[in-house]
């Protein structure tokens, strides 16, 4: 017996900015959800070689001196996000369910998900992790933190392709201030940021002589991104002093942190969310045609009924 429990240690470089003690540890929820994505990743990853897929072109392609701009058009490009496309979307949700299946149709497993696995008495904190990346040539997978609000959700997506740009594995809590981060997560902030609110279309979308605080809601809906990214934007373009900054991102955070969940919805929806339909797709076709065991499936997919395995199939037209 020892003296003490063990440290456990993330099985995954963590760049997160820590704003706190509670979570210098990190939670059995967060270690658990890495080990569940890590496991699925390798499944998959199996299962890409079998087939004799080729490694990805963009999986690694840029670096630390890459020009932010350059390689959000480039991301932009592979996952072909088009920006007046995503403003025509009336709902934030809608937008960030088609950036997540543009992303998953280029070769990037995205599981989004609030809990562990499919289990809704285990939530996960967004204030401990936002997204993680685990790099790979011919697997890269993303996973967002769902618990939190969906213009978040679709800036951590952002952030955490230009992980896999760079070909890093990385845990992140992706604040879009430039705090206490490190040179990465700040290239990443900036790669994300143009992604999403390029420069040129910002300059000739926003209204200067609008009342502030209508503009950065306004442009929060045009760009389906969260009101902190605009005024990170507004503050990189000139448009606000440092002082000014500070003042609304603290603000604009507390609106952000009162505002209500959305519950319930489509479970066979929800979990192809929460497990990625490429993953999903690939190993219902896999199990179905005898090359992974049902009792695998069921593992990787959270599920307990081989019923609800053929149903899901049945949604994604796989069945």
């Amino acid at each position: 017996m020892l003296s003490e429990p063990p440290v456990d240690q993330l099985p995954i470089p963590d760049f997160r900015t820590m704003p706190s003690e509670r979570f210098e540890r990190p939670s059995p929820d967060l270690l658990e959800t890495i080990y569940i994505c890590q496991e699925r990743q390798d499944w998959y990853r199996d299962f890409m070689r079998e087939i004799d897929e080729s490694p990805l072109r963009f999986v690694g392609k840029e670096t630390l001196r890459s020009d932010p701009r350059i390689v959000a058009e480039d991301i932009r490009k592979v996952i072909e996000l088009d920006i007046d496309d995503r403003r025509n979307f009336p709902t934030w949700q809608e937008a960030l369910r088609n950036f997540i299946t543009h992303v998953d149709d280029a070769g990037i497993l995205v599981m989004c998900s609030g809990v562990v696995g499919n289990n809704n008495h285990r939530p996960l904190d967004p204030h401990e992790f936002r997204g993680f990346a685990l790099a790979d040539p011919v697997a890269p997978l993303i996973f967002i933190n769902g618990a939190d609000s969906k213009s978040a959700q679709m800036f951590t997506l952002a952030h955490e392709l230009a992980y896999v740009w760079l070909g890093s594995t990385a845990l992140s809590d992706v604040p879009v201030t430039n705090g206490e981060q490190n040179d990465t997560e700040l290239w990443c902030n900036r790669v994300a940021a143009e992604m999403l609110v390029p420069e040129g279309v910002f300059r000739t979308t926003f209204n200067r002589d609008a009342v502030r605080d209508d503009e950065i809601l306004r442009m929060s809906r045009v760009f389906k991104v969260s009101t902190l990214v605009i005024i990170r934007r507004m503050l990189d373009l000139g448009h606000l002093t440092s002082g000014e900054y500070w003042e609304m991102y603290h603000r604009e955070e507390d609106k952000l942190r009162r505002l209500p969940k959305r519950n319930g919805g489509n479970f066979f929806l929800t979990q192809a969310a929460r497990t990625s339909k490429r993953f999903t797709r690939a190993l219902i076709i896999s199990t179905l045609e005898g090359h992974t065991l049902h009792r695998d499936a069921l593992r990787y997919l959270g599920l307990t009924k081989t019923e609800t395995f053929h149903k899901l199939g049945q949604s994604l037209g796989v069945v």
